[in-house]
């Protein structure tokens, strides 16, 4: 039986620093979450952007984001935001509405439909989020998510102010 930690990789053996590298860390990570959001998000165009566009917009039903709103929330070029929000609108999955203050501007709202495929995706890809945070506790799993998430918004306010 190997004497290495539960949880630890074997390469760690072979490079001890590796553990502890956060760029190390969070491209293993992000690697796994993104093959699992593309997987489940196959069937959307655009794949795991869209799976963010709905993630974002069912965060923000009560107060829907404008669409420069919402590229800046996920971190989309405005253009490419457009054009992806073509697509999903063509599919149903959401609806836009002129800003009535600003008729240049106008309101993402999420669908039903748009909804009920989010479940869907999001279903998926939590199955891979279990799998991954399986060597930490309830209370771990959500001190690990708080923490990733205050690191993020600093990180996107960092490239926001770029």
């Amino acid at each position: 039986m190997s004497s290495e930690p539960r949880g630890r990789a074997s390469s760690s053996a072979e490079c001890p620093d590796l553990d502890n590298d956060l760029v190390w860390a969070i491209r293993i990570i992000s690697g796994a979450l993104r093959r699992s959001a593309a997987e489940a998000a196959e069937a959307l165009p655009g794949g795991s952007r869209a799976y963010l566009v709905l993630m974002a917009l069912a965060a923000t039903e009560e107060k829907p984001p404008t669409q420069l709103e919402l590229a800046g929330r996920v971190g989309l070029d405005r253009t490419v935001m457009t054009y992806l929000l073509d697509d999903l609108e063509g599919l149903g999955l959401l609806t836009r509405r002129p800003n009535p203050r600003d008729r240049r501007a106008r309101h993402v709202i999420l669908t039903d439909e748009g909804r009920a495929q989010l479940q869907r995706v999001r279903t998926d890809v939590a199955a891979t989020e279990s799998q991954l945070l399986a060597e930490l506790s309830e209370e771990d799993r959500g001190q690990f998510r708080d923490l990733l998430a205050r690191v993020a918004l600093t990180a996107q306010r960092g490239a926001l102010a770029e």
